[in-house]
């Protein structure tokens, strides 16, 4: 029988998360050398080393990995207990982990805005990433809800349609084609694009349009933030594509403008996600029903 204690577990998770002794023990103010004997202990307990280093870098061990889930599974539960206790103790309090994507943390803020105004305490923790670092957050457990374009088919994902999304192509007001209509899709891949990154949800439909009609586009730069995209289109680099929501105040002082073309707007649409075996707090509840009542 195993005699480690949920301390022990709890200090390996937070290495196993980081593979980083620094980071934490910064996490669970405790020094370094708190946290290795923590460690060690617990390799004691269950007879198996948990993690090697190479280098200057840790790594979990096949044992360390198969610990990791069970950890994962065990903090997560353990926070539902203690946000169902409080709960019964009516504290009026509760805390929200939000992860959205890069393009949705246009509108979040004001949604977020009138939600914490109705529930003045809640806490909430917001998480901006790019498509794939939100899935892998979900994957984790390591949030409550995600904001984000079609949810994944390969995880166990709960998800529920609250806003449309429309993808429009952009380009700076003097661009040759900024008089033209209904462009040709093929005419539009002749000039260069500034685009999202590869795993970014915007790439991804852009790749689909061209991909549908047998086109390849001409990626001539790759960039992490719609901000970057939009600074670069402005400046005549390359055309864009990006979300309406993103651009609205770009259109608003004429420094951008939406081209006609084919096939566009690509309408998306917006999805609050959790995974299935996730017991959702009552905050978490609360701003799910607030999204899709919105």
């Amino acid at each position: 029988m195993l005699h480690f204690t949920l301390r022990q577990l709890q200090v390996f998770e937070k290495v196993a998360s980081h593979l980083n002794y620094s980071r934490a023990a910064e996490e669970l103010y405790l020094s370094q050398p708190a946290v290795s004997m923590q460690i060690k202990q617990l390799e004691g307990h269950i007879g198996l080393p948990l993690f090697e280093q190479m280098g200057k870098k840790i790594f979990l061990t096949e044992a360390g990995k198969e610990l990791f889930h069970y950890a994962r599974n065990i903090a997560q539960q353990l926070g539902e207990m203690e946000a169902m206790f409080d709960e019964m103790k009516g504290l009026g309090q509760g805390k929200l982990t939000l992860s959205v994507v890069n393009t949705a943390n246009y509108f979040t803020p004001k949604l977020l805005a009138t939600f914490c105004q109705q529930h003045p305490n809640i806490n909430v923790i917001l998480q901006v990433a790019n498509r794939d670092a939100v899935l892998k957050q979900l994957a984790d457990n390591n949030t409550d809800l995600a904001i984000m374009g079609k949810p994944p088919t390969e995880l166990d994902i709960s998800s529920k349609q609250f806003m449309d999304n429309p993808l429009v192509v952009i380009a700076p007001p003097d661009h040759p084609l900024a008089v033209r209509q209904q462009i040709d899709l093929a005419e539009l891949a002749l000039y260069p694009f500034v685009s999202r990154e590869k795993g970014s949800g915007t790439r991804s439909a852009m790749e689909r349009v061209f991909e549908q009609h047998h086109i390849q586009p001409r990626i001539s730069m790759e960039m992490e933030t719609n901000e970057a995209i939009k600074q670069s289109v402005q400046a005549g680099m390359g055309l864009g594509i990006l979300s309406l929501h993103s651009i609205e105040l770009e259109l608003e002082t004429k420094r951008l403008i939406m081209l006609d073309v084919e096939h566009f707007p690509l309408m998306r649409h917006w999805y609050v996600a959790h995974r299935k075996s996730k017991r959702l707090s009552s905050s978490a509840i609360a701003f799910k029903h607030f999204l899709v009542s919105q």
